[in-house]
Formats: C-alpha cells, sequence, structure tokens
C-alpha cells in the first residue's frame, strides 16, 4: 500500500543489532521522571528500552490481560495517555510507545513514512510477544495505526483512531483557510520544510508548541505545566525538532473525534476505507481527547473493548 510520509518531529540514538544490555530508562521523558502522574502509577507501570534491532524504541508498560498499543500523536509522546493507562491496565496489558523520532525512542535520519512507522510498532510487539493486540491511535498516530491494520491485518483485533485525517482519503485543506481553522492547521505546511522549520522554532519553541497545544484545545485548555512538560522534552534535545492508503478495513474500529476540533471528519474518513466503523463526537473539547475528556474516552474504550477482552480470556 501506498505510504505516506509524515513531520518529523524528534531524533537520536540508533542501537545495533547487537545491543542487548539497554539501560533503564530515566529523566522526565521516562515514567520515573515524568510530572503529575496519577496516584498509584509507578506501582503498575514501567519504562523500558526495546531493540527491536533497526530501532531502540521507549515503551511504557503495565497491567494485565489481553495485550492493548497506544499510539501518541504531535507533539506529543506516550505521555498524552497517563490518565488513562491506569483504569486499562486493570483489563487489559498496556503498552503505551514513544513513535520513532520522538521522546527516548531512536531518531534516525530516515524512516518517518506511515508504512515504516507502523512496522516498528509490528517489531516491537513482536518483542513484547504479542501477535494478535487491540490498537488506538490519535492525531500522527490515526495514519499510523491505520497503515499497521492495512499492511498487517492479521495482528489487529480491533482498532480505535482519532483526530487526524488520512493524507490521499480526506479532502486537501484549501491553501487559504477560515482564521479558526489556520490556527489549528497552519503548522502541516510549516513542518514539511527541509531545515528553515527547525531554525525558525529552535529556541522558541515554548511559542511554537504553545500555540499549537492552545489552538488545537478549544474552550478547554491543557493545564500550562501539561503544555510545558511537552515543550520542555522537544527543547531539551538539540536534535528535538528533526523527527518533529487503500486496503479496506475488515477489523472492528471506532473512530472519535471532539466537537470542537475533528468532530465527525474522523468517521467520514473511516467509512471510506473500513466496512465496520462506529463514530463518536465528545462534546465540550477539541483535539486533545486523552487529557481533556478522560473519563468519556474511558468509557468509549472500555464498551468497544470489551468484546476483544473477553474473547481472548474466555
Amino acid at each position: 500500500m501506498r505510504a505516506v510520509q509524515l513531520p518529523r518531529a524528534v531524533k537520536g540514538i540508533l542501537m545495533s543489532a547487537a545491543s542487548t544490555n539497554l539501560p533503564t530508562p530515566d529523566g522526565p521523558g521516562s515514567v520515573s521522571g515524568a510530572p503529575n502522574l496519577p496516584a498509584g502509577f509507578t506501582d503498575t507501570f514501567t519504562s523500558r528500552y526495546i531493540n527491536t534491532g533497526a530501532l531502540r524504541q521507549h515503551a511504557v508498560t503495565g497491567g494485565e490481560g489481553p495485550p492493548l498499543l497506544l499510539v501518541h500523536g504531535w507533539p506529543q509522546t506516550w505521555y498524552q495517555w497517563r490518565l488513562v493507562m491506569p483504569t486499562l491496565a486493570r483489563d487489559f496489558r498496556v503498552v503505551a510507545v514513544d513513535q520513532r523520532g520522538i521522546g527516548l525512542s531512536g531518531k534516525p535520519e530516515e524512516g518517518y513514512d506511515t508504512g515504516t512507522l507502523a512496522n516498528d510498532l509490528v517489531a516491537l510487539m513482536d518483542m513484547l510477544g504479542h501477535q494478535r493486540f487491540a490498537l488506538v491511535g490519535f492525531d500522527t498516530g490515526m495514519p499510523i495505526a491505520y497503515a499497521l491494520a492495512a499492511d498487517h491485518p492479521d495482528r489487529v483485533e480491533r482498532l480505535v483512531v482519532g483526530e487526524a485525517f488520512l493524507p490521499g482519503l480526506s479532502p486537501t485543506p484549501p491553501l487559504v483557510l477560515p482564521p479558526q481553522l489556520n490556527d489549528r492547521l497552519w503548522h502541516i505546511a510549516f513542518n514539511q520544510l527541509e531545515t528553515v522549520n527547525e531554525q525558525l522554532v529552535t529556541g522558541r519553541e515554548a511559542i511554537y508548541f504553545g500555540a499549537e497545544y492552545a489552538a488545537s484545545a478549544g474552550t478547554n485548555k491543557l493545564p500550562d505545566d501539561t503544555v510545558g512538560y511537552y515543550v520542555d522534552r522537544l527543547a531539551s534535545n538539540p536534535e528535538a525538532l528533526r523527527g518533529s492508503k487503500e486496503r479496506r478495513l475488515t477489523v472492528p474500529l471506532l473512530a472519535i473525534g471532539g466537537a470542537e476540533s475533528s468532530g465527525a471528519m474522523v468517521g467520514d474518513t473511516m467509512q471510506l476505507v473500513a466496512d465496520d466503523v462506529q463514530t463518536l463526537i465528545i462534546p465540550g473539547i477539541g483535539h486533545w481527547v486523552a487529557e481533556q475528556a478522560p473519563e468519556e474516552l474511558l468509557a468509549a474504550l472500555t464498551a468497544f473493548l470489551a468484546p476483544y477482552q473477553v474473547g481472548v480470556l474466555s
């Protein structure tokens, strides 16, 4: 299937296939150093590096039950899912990963098309011993999750996507947008530039990423310390700005949009490529669904994933 190149958001150390003794992740990008985690989070979840041969990936794992892979969006990390992970861990073995080029995962020069990013995650789940799994992907995680489900249909039991479009399938936004849409979408073209974008943003990360978080939140803004955490992670690494399909799906699929952001667009898009689509629009929130409406998201995931959990455990 045709791969889509995604903007690169962050860049780092590539582990060799011979590496076996990997260090324990630490610092603010790991579970042990992340701020404002839910009570008891570190009792359930741990950070670990997984060397898949081509890439060293950072994954946060915990919980018991059938495997559930969570794929974050841009410019976030695994931390996006922190508010929903403890409840999900009661019923699932949760794996929240930093994508290639982001967070504590490796940041090679190449490999930022959706097909390669999807293959990264398949290799990760192989290393963790999970042949089949449920998959959740939001924002850039949505086209990656779609590519994984399309290229590896035997691996995905159920699919949840949200808050993005599929390049090549969704309508392309016009060059000139109304002010409200321009505030939310102008960065997509900006991120495609080769070098000048990184030069302009370096040293001004709080302005650039802060504007993105504010514009995409709608009326319910994320707390300043949450936005600050993401911005600090991007600004802390001198290479942090670098890393910044046509087969129909038969897997059961839930498409989620925030009413003040993508809304029905996610479901409308997935109807073009999937046969079994449920759609949920969550009122009163913008783009950052897992952080703006964790309880509503948990309720939706619990109901949608129940047949998967019961089927695996029975």
